[in-house]
């Protein structure tokens, strides 16, 4: 795929990035529990790479914070990190698992990031962003119990809009 088609896809990601949120506000408490921003961020470092999607995780919530004051500033350190990894993350492991089977690939690179984002977010917080006061018991609070329903849409929603994307033939998606 050409650095412009997969720059347009990533400014796509980006603006996704500040759209969702703004829709699943409008219903209360969802977008914490949903996390509607990583959606377009797994998807840009999966149809994208690495890079793009690296820098997809840090300009849609730094843009959308400027634009919307969503994410929260005190928040948004350790979800920026938290998404940059999303996209690092998913585009290297797509790149690097080859297992012969598509599905296969696509959920280790899914679950490998979405893992190790929250690890990096939660490590963040515990000794940058919030030393003494980000415990163990609260990083599985929120990274894993309050946000499975979310985790839960990433594992459908996902791998459904990438194989969706992949099998229409519009572009020519990495793996």
């Amino acid at each position: 795929m050409s650095n412009v088609k997969k720059t347009v896809i990533s400014a796509l990601c980006v603006a996704l990035c500040v759209v969702l949120p703004m829709a699943f506000h409008a219903i209360p408490g969802a977008a914490n529990v949903c996390s509607p921003m990583h959606i377009p961020v797994l998807l840009c470092g999966l149809i994208c790479g690495p890079l793009y999607g690296l820098l997809c995780g840090l300009a849609g919530p730094a843009l959308s914070t400027l634009l919307t004051g969503m994410p929260p500033a005190a928040y948004l350190p350790s979800m920026l990190a938290e998404l940059a990894v999303y996209g690092l993350v998913t585009g290297v492991m797509m790149r690097l698992v080859h297992t012969g089977k598509k599905y296969a690939d696509l959920y280790i690179s899914l679950v490998t990031a979405m893992l190790m984002g929250r690890v990096v977010a939660g490590i963040l917080r515990a000794f940058v962003f919030a030393p003494g006061s980000y415990s163990m018991s609260v990083w599985i609070t929120s990274y894993f119990i309050t946000s499975w329903p979310g985790i839960v849409i990433h594992l459908i929603l996902v791998p459904t809009v990438y194989f969706a994307v992949k099998k229409s033939n519009v572009l020519t998606v990495n793996s």
